[in-house]
């Protein structure tokens, strides 16, 4: 499929997955995909961790305010954070309160609100991302949304909020919110996962709540972290040693074979929980493979972009 009608079939890509999964440097790697293949690209942040920064090179965490991490002929890519008080004053100044929204989110009338009113930190930046989707921010908006337990709260909010808001602007934020997730031009949630037995677990149970309870359209699942099987994984120690004619002793044999066992055990684990994912979850599968890099630069985010547009 061509890369650069797979990253617009919706203008918002909500990115997902267990906390430790790689689902930021996902998203930062399908955002530099992307402008690789001439788009302008929108990456959302929502933790305030400086990791999305980190993997293009620049110092974290991210603003409120877009910063350029990535600017070539081919695409463009800014990055942003959003938080629920900064969509609350920016909502609150374009509905005529903007002399008092400060004083109101500095006096913590948010937290108020919030307590009162479940779900509606999370309808305030999703409702934000409707706003920069529905004008000229960018060909594609990336969120990093939270790790699966709280992406699945933070994509039911709306509905939640919908059937308890009877009426006023509230309810209208959550209807056009639940709107755009609804509408897979508009969105689709990309999971990313490990393959080992409980992200696998995590992102199967994640999935099926997600479509249930979000109506959201599901795209490929991102399996991170793939081990490459490697002839010599299939070759005992003593046997590559005397084809490479390498003379070795018999603990540096043992320990050689012991390693090689251990790796060619992982990888039919992680094969095993790549079928099961496949079985119980049929979605297409994006596969990146095992980086080893203590931490995701700009170096190895190419990597990575290049191992998901092949995917791809």
């Amino acid at each position: 499929m061509d890369i650069a009608a797979f990253c617009t079939e919706s203008r918002v890509l909500v990115v997902a997955g267990k906390g430790g999964v790689g689902k930021t440097t996902t998203s930062a790697a399908l955002a530099l995909l992307a402008a690789r293949h001439g788009l302008s690209v929108l990456l959302v942040e929502l933790e305030g961790r400086p990791a999305l920064a980190a993997a293009f090179g620049e110092r974290g965490p991210l603003d409120y305010d877009d910063v350029v991490l990535y600017d070539e002929a081919s695409g463009l890519v800014r990055g942003r954070w959003i938080t629920p008080d900064d969509a609350l004053l920016e909502y609150l100044g374009d509905h005529g309160f903007r002399r008092v929204s400060r004083r109101l989110v500095s006096a913590g009338v948010i937290d108020v609100v919030s307590t009162a009113i479940p779900g509606i930190r999370d309808v305030l930046v999703l409702g934000k991302v409707k706003q920069l989707e529905r004008g000229d921010a960018a060909d594609l908006v990336i969120v990093d949304a939270p790790a699966t337990g709280h992406a699945v709260t933070f994509l039911t909010s709306a509905s939640g909020l919908l059937d308890a808001a009877r009426g006023g602007p509230i309810r209208t934020q959550a209807a056009e919110v639940l709107e755009m997730l609804n509408d897979p031009t508009r969105c689709r949630v990309m999971l990313v996962t490990l393959p080992e037995e409980m992200p696998v677990s995590e992102t199967i149970e994640a999935a099926y709540r997600l479509e249930d309870q979000a109506g959201v359209q599901l795209g490929p699942v991102v399996v991170n972290c793939v081990e490459n099987s490697g002839a010599g994984l299939f070759t005992p120690a003593a046997e590559a040693a005397e084809a490479a004619g390498v003379h070795l002793g018999v603990d540096e044999l043992a320990t050689l074979e012991a390693s090689r066992e251990f790796a060619l055990h992982r990888y039919d684990l992680q094969a095993s929980q790549i079928e099961r994912l496949a079985r119980e979850l049929p979605l297409p599968q994006l596969q990146v493979p095992a980086i080893a890099a203590a931490t995701i630069g700009p170096a190895e985010l190419g990597q990575i972009a290049g191992a998901l547009g092949a995917g791809i």
